[in-house]
């Protein structure tokens, strides 16, 4: 079995496997998808934090149950997911570049224009599970602009690597780099 890194978090205990990237650095794996108990207490404890908004908008497919989890405790009845491929609903997509250190190639995030205009005049709270090089934010950041929407907030799980120096974004713990022994970097 690989080594592991034990990470805690809103009051939980898990263990991440350590999955390399490259040839020198390796990351610990955390998939919020699937664990109800960790996706319910991260969604209390990010809203807890968050400034007063009306909208919440993630990237897809990790960040969707935590901004699902965040908009039930809250009472909302709606979020947005900025999708990676354009859907037959999308009338009028509007696509930013994104990049990722887990996945290769060129990604784009889609919304319709018709959730778009929706955000128009909103202060919206961009949240995400893991920020690591802060592509994702700033792709959903810069389509709430364009929408005429106010990113009130950014927030995530953690913070990977050097995002644990961003001032913008909120986070609940910090996640090292780790190389390929699987010691951590920095």
């Amino acid at each position: 079995m690989g080594k592991t890194y034990t990470l805690n978090v809103a009051g939980l205990s898990r263990s991440l496997p350590l999955v390399p990237i490259s040839d020198d650095m390796q990351i610990a794996s955390f998939v919020i998808l699937g664990d109800v108990e960790l996706t319910v207490r991260c969604a209390a404890e990010l809203a807890r934090r968050a400034p007063d908004f009306d909208l919440l908008i993630t990237a897809e497919a990790k960040g969707i149950p935590l901004v699902h989890e965040i908009a039930r405790q809250l009472g909302m009845k709606t979020y947005l997911i900025a999708r990676k491929s354009v859907k037959v609903y999308m009338k009028e997509p509007c696509s930013m570049q994104v990049s990722s250190i887990t996945t290769s190639g060129e990604q784009r995030l889609y919304l319709d224009k018709a959730e778009m205009d929706g955000m128009k005049g909103k202060r919206v709270l961009v949240v995400d599970d893991v920020v690591s090089t802060g592509e994702s934010l700033k792709a959903i950041r810069n389509l709430v602009e364009l929408s005429g929407g106010t990113v009130v907030a950014c927030m995530a799980i953690l913070a990977e690597g050097d995002a644990k120096e961003r001032s913008d974004v909120v986070f609940l713990e910090e996640l090292p780099l780790f190389d390929k022994n699987g010691d951590p970097i920095g």
